[in-house]
């Protein structure tokens, strides 16, 4: 007797389904491509490029025509230049059309003149070479009048050079001069401390929180909104309200150190080495444990509340509820906080920029991207750190997903 076996391969229904399933997904693919592996796979390619702001705009040739003179001396002037100083621009050319009333005389070496047709070849310009043009000419009216025409009218102007960003050359510069010295390891320990204690910080407090606020009590609602202020209040505002807070010369909090005897000077809570990390890692946990609580209340409330009767009939401690059964019930929500505010914070750059700006030994890695694409104009070098970035994070989380027990929620 022959036993059935079941049918194998794709049914008609099972492909258009398929099909139907990669149609809807086809919007978001195409906008996460757009709005973020693109970006992503630029700015991994400017980071093997030798790339400043200057090299946005391709090597090209830049003319400027004007009539010069007077009397007989009367000429007109063509001045040309490579607008790189370093790369060299082929096939240079330049073409003209003399306006009605004007008489050329001679023409030097490399333009020929036909007519009132003017056409130059000067081939291969170096970088950072110029080239002057003179043509003496005589005028058939008023010299006013044909100066504003040829100021008015664009010479016709050909060449090409390489362009930096595009061409397939690739260099390891920009990552040697990011790990080159002790700098980018200073700053390297700098970002780790304030993610690693700024994200402690934040889930620690956002947990003590949801503890305070887990009990029904008269006001409750006002003081959950209280809490939310520091997370939804504008980053400008808060930070200028700190720094104002904190000045060493006008701040409340110096006034008061001073005049209850804890202090003899006033501290520069910004400007002093450790001190400013301190306070900028203090900032964060302030300003972002608020998330870590609304999601650790939200858990806490959807526990059943059977277990803790039941730890109360068997004489548990305050305590032994939270660490025994509160937090077994926790490790889900707490793991994928601390994943995205480890991510998050790593990548800060706004809090750190408006408090300190980077200096007093707060210079992070996304600080250090801004000084090098913008301070010092090296954009190549900025993404490299950027790159750094990346890899720093997709190793996290390899580390995370591979070794952190996982619990509900990830």
């Amino acid at each position: 007797m022959t036993s059935a076996t079941p049918p194998t391969g794709t049914g008609a229904l099972a492909k258009r389904e398929a099909r139907l399933a990669w149609a809807l997904l086809a919007p978001t693919i195409i906008s996460v491509s757009l709005v973020v592996i693109l970006p992503l796979l630029a700015i991994i390619w400017i980071s093997f490029k030798p790339f400043s702001l200057s090299d946005l705009r391709p090597p090209a040739p830049v003319v400027r025509e004007s009539l010069r003179g007077s009397g007989d001396d009367l000429r007109i002037e063509y001045r040309l230049r490579n607008s790189s100083q370093e790369i060299a621009v082929e096939g240079v050319t330049l073409s003209d059309v003399l306006p009605d009333g004007v008489t050329a005389g001679e023409v030097a070496t490399p333009c020929i003149l036909n007519g009132q047709d003017l056409f130059c070849d000067f081939g291969t310009l170096e970088g950072g070479q110029r080239e002057r043009i003179r043509i003496p000419v005589t005028l058939d009216g008023d010299k006013d009048a044909f100066e504003d025409l040829l100021e008015g009218s664009e010479p016709g102007i050909t060449g090409k050079g390489p362009n930096v960003l595009t061409n397939p050359e690739f260099s390891l510069e920009n990552f040697a001069r990011v790990f080159d010295g002790s700098e980018f390891w200073g700053v390297l320990w700098v970002t780790l401390f304030y993610t690693v204690f700024g994200t402690i910080g934040a889930l620690v407090m956002g947990l003590f929180a949801a503890l305070l606020l887990n009990k029904s009590f008269r006001g409750q609602g006002f003081i959950r909104g209280l809490y939310l202020f520091p997370y939804v209040a504008p980053v400008i505002a808060v930070a200028f309200t700190w720094v104002t807070l904190f000045d060493p010369f006008s701040g409340s909090a110096n006034a008061l150190l001073v005049q209850m005897g804890l202090s003899n000077d006033p501290i520069n809570f910004f400007g002093e080495r450790p001190l400013a990390l301190i306070m900028v890692t203090v900032f964060e946990i302030w300003r972002y444990f608020p998330l870590s609580f609304l999601f650790i209340l939200a858990r806490m409330q959807s526990i059943d509340s059977s277990m803790y009767e039941a730890a109360d009939m068997d004489g548990a401690s305050p305590f032994q509820k939270f660490w025994l059964l509160s937090i077994p019930q926790l490790l889900g929500i707490l793991s994928v906080l601390f994943l995205l505010r480890f991510i998050w914070t790593f990548n800060k750059f706004d809090d750190i920029f408006l408090l300190t700006g980077g200096n007093a030994g707060t210079r992070t890695l996304t600080v250090n991207v801004y000084e090098q694409a913008f301070a010092i104009s090296n954009i190549g070098a900025g993404a490299a750190v950027a790159v750094v970035i990346l890899m720093c994070l997709i190793t996290f989380s390899f580390v995370f997903f591979r070794f952190i027990s996982r619990e509900e929620g990830l």
